[in-house]
């Protein structure tokens, strides 16, 4: 820029002395003014031709600054080309990738309108490439849950669905914010998976059903005997206790897995009524001191008779029981229970806390398994079956609750099940239930 201005000045000083020469100043100014003008005026015409031409990549020829200016500007237009054929490689991986994999791939822009897919979404949610692209992902997939879901913005956990157009088939729906408000839809086929599952369920609620009569049948002779006191049958009073605690425990056991069985094979939500959950607790408490006997444990009763569920009495029995009982079981004797059941604006709440053995943190995650146990041996002794919590957990789930766990090893712990305000019922407060 620098050498362009000397050049101006040169070209003026020159016509200043040519005029000085010739006595015509003012016209020299203005003509090598024009011309000056006249040159930059070409070079824009060619720049102008340059950027709007299609086959030619080269820049023209300009001299002066303009040879500078043209030269960047080429440079400019390189790098943005090559960035433009580096981001269509990308892009072009990308989707053949995607377009191989065998889950429904479709990539949606801010609004949720579809902006590519893959042969596998077309394929699962009968999607035209030509015909759909550009459209709402909602007014295609016509299912309320979908929808719900979608437009909640939360999605973990997925969303498991039929196929819209087959609803012996299932799929498993996440979808993945990115980008610019773009998101990725990913449908998964467990079908597969749903019948496995459904296999497994049917298989413990047959072998449940057919271990109960024949227990049943030989827990009956086993108790009788014990309870005879014929002299021939003394020597044999300790075996029969035996035989008789075990078969009282292969009992519960099957119990726990129907009641599983019919937890998970049950509607979504359970028969709503309204359950009185203060009462509820006061048996649930009586049952508690049965439990503990002579271990003679300090079992303390907080509820706010005000507050009543909508849900199913049977199931929340067989939820808040098997929380209290296993604080009876794996408190030391003499030791404190608190049972506490209050509402606040986000719900109702059943608090349970011991001062029991508490439990490892890395145990925690796992304890609603299936006869998942901390100590095995400890829990055989105790009577325990590993499936109370797999209980409460699927109990607090159809009931739109969540369950929550913290303990501290040696100190104790706390189950809480969180039920949402939809499902609380607020009644007239007759009297303080404090034990």
């Amino acid at each position: 820029m620098n050498e362009e201005l000397w050049r101006l000045a040169g070209l003026l000083l020159l016509a200043v002395l040519v005029g000085l020469i010739f006595d015509s100043v003012t016209l020299l100014l203005l003509l090598v003014t024009a011309g000056y003008l006249a040159w930059h005026l070409r070079n824009i015409k060619k720049m102008h031709d340059w950027l709007h031409s299609r086959n030619n990549f080269y820049p023209p020829d300009g001299g002066g600054v303009w040879t500078d200016i043209f030269d960047q500007m080429y440079r400019l237009q390189k790098r943005n080309r090559d960035r433009k054929k580096k981001l269509a490689s990308y892009l072009t991986r990308f989707q053949s990738s995607t377009a191989a994999m065998p889950d429904a791939t479709i990539v949606l822009d801010e609004l949720g309108q579809i902006e590519w897919m893959n042969g596998a979404a077309q394929e699962t949610f009968q999607l035209r490439p030509h015909k759909d692209t550009g459209q709402l992902i909602t007014n295609l997939v016509r299912i309320p849950a979908f929808r719900a879901f979608f437009d909640s913005g939360i999605y973990d956990p997925p969303l498991v669905m039929p196929l819209p157009h087959d609803d012996s088939q299932f799929i498993s729906i996440r979808i993945i914010p990115y980008g610019q408000n773009q998101r990725l839809l990913i449908g998964r086929d467990i079908t597969r998976l749903k019948q496995l599952e459904q296999m497994r369920r049917d298989f413990i609620a047959n072998i449940s059903h057919e271990l109960r009569t024949p227990l049943t049948v030989i827990h009956g002779y086993v108790e009788t005997m014990a309870d005879d006191h014929d002299s021939g049958l003394e020597p044999w009073q300790p075996s029969l206790k035996l035989m008789q605690q075990q078969t009282s425990r292969m009992r519960n056991i099957v119990e726990d897995l129907l009641t599983l069985s019919r937890l998970e094979t049950g509607n979504q939500s359970p028969r709503s009524s309204e359950v009185s959950i203060p009462a509820l607790l006061v048996t649930i408490r009586e049952d508690a001191l049965a439990l503990s006997g002579d271990q003679q444990h300090d079992i303390q009763l907080e509820v706010d008779d005000a507050i009543w569920l909508r849900g199913a009495s049977n199931e929340l029995h067989s939820a808040f029981s098997n929380l209290v009982f296993n604080a009876v079981r794996y408190t030391p004797a003499g030791g404190k229970i608190t049972i506490r059941w209050y509402g606040d604006d986000k719900g109702a709440h059943l608090e349970v806390r011991d001062t029991g053995i508490g439990i490892p943190p890395q145990h925690i995650p796992r304890l609603t398994e299936r006869f998942y146990r901390v100590d095995i041996g400890r829990s055989r002794d105790v009577g325990g079956t590993g499936l109370g919590l797999a209980i409460v957990k699927h109990v607090t789930q159809r009931h739109k609750g969540r369950l929550r766990i913290s303990s501290r090893l040696n100190e104790g712990s706390t189950f809480c099940c969180d039920f949402d305000k939809e499902a609380v019922i607020r009644k007239a407060s007759i009297v303080d239930k404090t034990a």
